[in-house]
């Protein structure tokens, strides 16, 4: 087997020993030569910042990282997020954290398993589909997820390239696009079904909506990206409703063809740093009914107010301020 290395993967390659090596065509690299514990050198962030903005996520095998580590680590790329009320999700002491446990997420508390919670939220494929908080006027700018415990078979995490999803379509499709903006609103992709009081209560609770440019730029590569998901996206301002649907399905279907995708199998000690403001990702359904624990934990980094190919930004419409968690 043969791997292609491109310039910017050989030119980081040699610094403090990193080893970048792809994993799929558009997306994805594991990192090898480093220590996450033992703490980076500036030539090793820098390697891997770069390798970041270049395969969107990179992936660390067989590292031990506990929590002080993790937010350590984060810290080297960013500022972390504190989200309130998360009550026990975060470990005691790291507030940057958030343990999620597939089998225990819920709790029970909104009436409902954890099983019968995650079919109401994928009720057709495309649903799952999602970028971190996306719904926010700022939504984070990187995840750092580490695996504590996972299962022997399933749960494999899958994400989607946005920047090569957009330079796929044809030149008048992106035309297009560049031109249009979203509304994004927390529990959009949720199916509501009798008896669901308590969880349809709690997002009009805690509701967050912005709209957002279709097509954002990087903030630091000046890639164009699609900025589309399944769960946040409800209208494209301006259309009608049957117009946003039919854009907004092609653009979804656009940006989650298997060529712009990559697929993770998790093992204890894994880690995946994604660029939150240029993919989107696909949590794992396969594992709910199976007898064994996932354990996860993340920290993500705080991000900046999108900006359209136009340079308008990002506005709020409800629940969120910048840099205000």
């Amino acid at each position: 087997m043969t791997t292609d290395r491109t310039t910017a993967d050989r030119a980081t390659a040699g610094a403090g020993q990193v080893e970048v090596k792809p994993v799929a065509g558009h997306i994805g690299a594991e990192i090898h030569g480093v220590d996450l514990a033992a703490g980076l050198d500036a030539a090793q962030v820098a390697a891997v910042r770069a390798a970041v903005l270049r395969w969107k996520v990179v992936f660390f095998r067989d590292q031990r990282l506990d929590h002080a580590g993790h937010v350590a680590l984060a810290r080297l790329f960013g500022e972390p997020v504190v989200l309130p009320r998360r009550g026990k999700a975060s470990p005691a002491g790291f507030p940057e954290i958030e343990t999620t446990a597939d089998r225990l997420e819920l709790g029970g508390r909104f009436g409902m398993e954890h099983d019968e919670w995650l079919r109401r939220r994928r009720h057709t494929l495309l649903r799952g589909w999602h970028c971190d908080h996306g719904a926010r006027v700022d939504p984070p700018a990187a995840t750092i997820l580490r695996a504590e415990t996972v299962p022997p078979y399933g749960g494999d995490t899958t994400w989607a390239n946005l920047a090569a999803a957009y330079a796929g379509l044809s030149a008048p499709m992106r035309a297009f696009a560049d031109t249009l903006r979203a509304e994004h609103r927390l529990g959009v992709g949720y199916q509501p079904r009798p008896g669901d009081d308590a969880y349809v209560r709690h997002l009009l609770d805690h509701q967050t909506a912005t709209v957002h440019p279709l097509v954002r730029v990087h903030p630091e590569t000046g890639e164009r990206v699609l900025f589309v998901n399944g769960y946040y996206v409800e209208q494209i301002t301006g259309l009608s409703r049957p117009e946003s649907a039919a854009v907004l399905d092609l653009l979804l279907e656009q940006a989650t063809r298997p060529e712009y995708t990559v697929r993770f199998r998790w093992e204890p000690g894994s880690v995946a740093f994604w660029d939150n403001r240029a993919t989107i990702h696909l949590a794992p359904s396969d594992n709910a009914h199976l007898d064994h624990p996932r354990t996860m934990h993340r920290v993500m980094l705080a991000g900046d107010v999108p900006a359209g190919v136009d340079g308008t930004p990002s506005e709020p419409l409800t629940g969120s301020e910048p840099g205000r968690w």
